[in-house]
């Protein structure tokens, strides 16, 4: 089964967390983004505009949001935020040839809606990653030919003020092409432009580690 949903080249494709359902996201060159559901027996998509100069990565975020697993109630109730609801969110990021990081969340009146851009890269991001592990805090990282990663947390993924969200910056002394966290999502490898691959983890003092180098 085929599906022409992009004027450009298909850059990168995720599978969503089984809980929100059989949804696969696609990122494109022509600036779009489509969801592909599979549903009743039926595919049915979504094409929506997301970066102008091109798409070149999406990620889901874990189905369960920051502090869900701690939650006492299987859905938002007065003693637990918006973003502690153990109900399945449907959450995307992107990374673009506008040098940004967008989140989009999933509205069943306005579909698709983009809720915040995280600046901050000086040149396209190639990869972003959601880390799986949906602890008090949530972890995105993304990769860019500004031979840097960032390492984007907060406890409020749904909040559009990008000002809730901090960064790490790690250097590199190539382009960074694409980052993978364990399954643990307490480790992250990141592929390089020097045929390297770089294994990092959080230090005891909130800062952040390489532990190993991988030459190619």
């Amino acid at each position: 089964m085929d599906f022409a949903l992009h004027t450009a080249s298909v850059n990168l494709l995720s599978w969503s967390p089984p809980e929100t359902g059989c949804l696969l996201a696609a990122g494109s060159s022509d600036g779009a983004i489509s969801v592909l559901e599979f549903k009743d027996a039926n595919w049915n998509h979504t094409t929506f505009a997301a970066h102008p100069l091109g798409v070149n990565s999406v990620s889901w975020a874990p189905a369960l949001g920051p502090g869900a697993l701690f939650a006492a109630q299987p859905t938002t109730t007065s003693s637990t935020t918006p973003n502690q609801t153990s109900t399945p969110q449907r959450r995307l990021a992107s990374g673009g040839s506008d040098n940004l990081v967008k989140i989009r969340d999933w509205d069943a009146a306005e579909g698709w809606r983009e809720t915040v851009a995280l600046p901050g890269h000086s040149d396209w991001v190639r990869d972003v990653a959601w880390s799986p592990t949906p602890l008090t805090r949530t972890y995105l990282a993304s990769a860019s030919q500004d031979h840097t990663v960032r390492i984007w947390t907060t406890t409020q993924p749904g909040s559009g003020d990008a000002n809730a969200w901090s960064a790490t910056v790690l250097q590199f002394e190539a382009v960074c092409w694409r980052v993978s966290w364990s399954l643990s999502g307490n480790v992250l490898a990141v592929s390089t432009g020097d045929n390297r691959v770089s294994l990092g983890k959080g230090g005891l003092g909130g800062g952040w580690e390489t532990f190993k180098v991988l030459d190619g």
